[in-house]
């Protein structure tokens, strides 16, 4: 089976700008992946060209098997935009009709009732998105996002404007979007979000990506602490495996030990690590 998405070489420049500089990146089936970076670094651009509203200069970009942009390719897509704007005066189920219509779903009201319950919604369907929440309308654009039913699903910031509460609220939608066996792509500034929630992490920096691999892998433990009774010693470089040889030195030399510990970064660590090396 094809990925979901596969990207090999992609190059996108506007101008003399280069917004993306041969990016290879593969996402398979029911994988929520984490895309992060700073400004500038091309997420943005990545999303948009595998949605197919932009070109890629050269490289491939395709979905599903099929080139980004195909008639294909869009039907295996939803998509939320960072800043979406839903006309205040329709009600939350009028949105999902208007969508429906435009991707040619067939689900009618049983889709429209399944994605209202999915993101919460079941009970407000009659209301009008101007007397919405800014949470809630977040939440029906990630309703509107997989009408269709999608095999891939893209997201560009979706928690960003929120409070802890809502995006705690969009993290248990994607557990569950993920549970159907749909691949998200989650393009976020929030690290501890990324890192709650996702499969794997690409991080991306002048248009390329510097790193990779699961949130566990890239903040894997680095180095042992030990608080004796001759004060806290270090170790950078040890690992876990290396406890019980360090306690018996230790102790053998007369200490007392008194808690061990493993140094674990974050993410947030890891990432502005691999963004200040690069850049520096």
């Amino acid at each position: 089976m094809a990925p979901v998405l596969e990207m090999r070489d992609l190059v996108k420049r506007y101008g003399r700008t280069v917004a993306l500089a041969g990016v290879d990146l593969t996402i398979d089936e029911g994988e929520l992946i984490g895309l992060l970076g700073p400004n500038g670094a091309g997420k943005s651009t990545l999303v948009k060209i595998g949605c197919g509203l932009v070109q890629p200069t050269s490289g491939s970009a395709l979905i599903c098997g099929a080139p980004a942009g195909s008639q294909e390719a869009r039907g295996a897509v939803g998509y939320l935009a960072e800043l979406f704007r839903f006309p205040g005066w329709l009600k939350a189920d009028e949105v999902l009709q208007l969508h429906q219509r435009l991707t040619g779903s067939s689900g009618v009201a049983d889709e429209r009732a399944d994605l209202l319950e999915l993101v919460g919604l079941n009970n407000v369907g009659a209301r009008r998105v101007d007397a919405m929440s800014k949470g809630m309308q977040q939440r029906l654009g990630i309703a509107q996002a997989l009408v269709g039913s999608p095999r891939l699903l893209m997201l560009d910031e979706p928690t960003s404007a929120l409070d802890p509460a809502g995006r705690r609220a969009v993290r248990q939608i994607l557990e569950e979007v993920r549970a159907r066996g749909i691949t998200v792509l989650l393009n976020s500034h929030l690290l501890s979000e990324v890192e709650l929630v996702c499969d794997r992490v690409f991080i991306l920096l002048n248009g390329e990506v510097i790193a990779e691999g699961t949130p566990d892998d890239l903040a894997a433990s680095r180095g042992v602490e030990i608080e004796t009774d001759r004060g806290l010693k270090k170790w950078p470089a040890a690992l876990r495996e290396d406890i019980p040889d360090l306690v018996h030195e230790l102790v053998s030399s007369g200490e007392r030990v008194f808690a061990v510990r493993t140094a674990k970064p974050t993410l947030e660590d890891v990432y502005m690590e691999a963004v200040n090396g690069e850049m520096g």
